[in-house]
């Protein structure tokens, strides 16, 4: 119950992080909060080799499919200042951790693009957000291009 001089703005229900960017997540029992959020959230993303842009389901399109991958943590990311390893879980159940020699092959054949699993701490990357052709959009059925802030995978 909140005091005489404090407001009650909302109660926390779950929490959940999201290590590979526009991937599903795991629920979390406890986590740290960075001046960036979670940590560990969004640390790593999919480029695409053939334009070297990262992998968003902002563009359906091209990325129909990263919905049904989810990453995980292999282990605590408690006050962490190394990158961390993660487990993709894929679609049919079949897991696959970053630390492996064969990743980014394993990704690039589930997902039919050359894609490289990149740490968000390597600088900025573009991106590509798809606009449905809708009444009252800046763009319309039309694909533009956005830069993510640099070091983080957030848009």
């Amino acid at each position: 119950m909140p005091t005489a001089t404090e407001t009650e703005v909302g109660t926390v229900v779950s929490l959940w992080r999201y290590h590979v960017k526009s991937m599903m997540g795991e629920e979390l029992k406890e986590t740290e909060i960075t001046k960036r959020g979670l940590r560990g959230d969004r640390a790593y993303a999919l480029i695409d080799s053939s334009d070297g842009k990262a992998a968003t389901a902002k563009n359906p399109r091209k990325w129909p499919r990263l919905f049904y991958f989810r990453a995980r943590s292999i282990e605590p990311v408690r006050g962490a200042t190394k990158l961390f390893p993660v487990q993709i879980a894929f679609p049919d159940g079949t897991t696959v951790d970053s630390e492996q020699s064969d990743l980014n092959q394993i990704l690039s054949k589930a997902l039919n693009r050359e894609v490289t699993l990149r740490a968000a701490e390597h600088g900025s990357v573009d991106a590509e957000e798809y606009w449905p052709d809708m009444e009252g959009l800046d763009h319309r059925d039309t694909v533009t291009d956005f830069t993510l802030p640099e070091g983080t995978f957030f848009d």
